[in-house]
């Protein structure tokens, strides 16, 4: 079945006028196997979209950096090492408890740090009240 080729008439304006061009296949056609003939296929198999677990190693160096209240955020940075390396290992149920430990660290981290900064501000300002009262002449 093959088609012949088929020669569209020149026309003046043309460069190249001669053109030999295929007649595209008609639908019953194309999905038509002749007997005898070998099919090859390619199966492709299709997993359902797996997310890669985090490790939080951003956050954890940030914590680390900034925000260390008692090694915590060292700890954290330890864990988020640590998850990282199981997830390039291939072990993804490590790599998330390793990176879920790493992300409590980091929020304790946070956490204490935020309040020991409240604590502070809080004692300066108390402080500062106090010392201005009993600066003032007559109280």
């Amino acid at each position: 079945m093959d088609n012949p080729p088929y020669s569209f008439p020149a026309r003046s304006n043309q460069p190249f006028p001669h053109h030999n061009y295929e007649h595209l296949k008609e639908e019953h056609e194309i999905g038509v196997v002749s007997p005898g003939s070998t099919v090859n296929a390619t199966v492709i198999s299709m997993r359902p979209y797996e997310p890669q677990p985090r490790d939080h190693i951003i956050w954890s160096i940030f914590s680390t950096l900034y925000v260390n209240f008692c090694c915590l955020g060292f700890m954290a940075l330890v864990f988020s090492i640590k998850a990282r390396d199981r997830k390039v290992v291939g072990d993804h149920s490590g790599a998330s408890s390793y990176g879920s430990t790493a992300k409590c660290l980091n929020i304790m981290a946070l956490v204490l740090s935020l309040l020991l900064l409240i604590l502070v501000v809080t004692l300066v300002i108390t402080g500062v009240i106090a010392v201005t009262h009993a600066m003032q002449p007559g109280d």
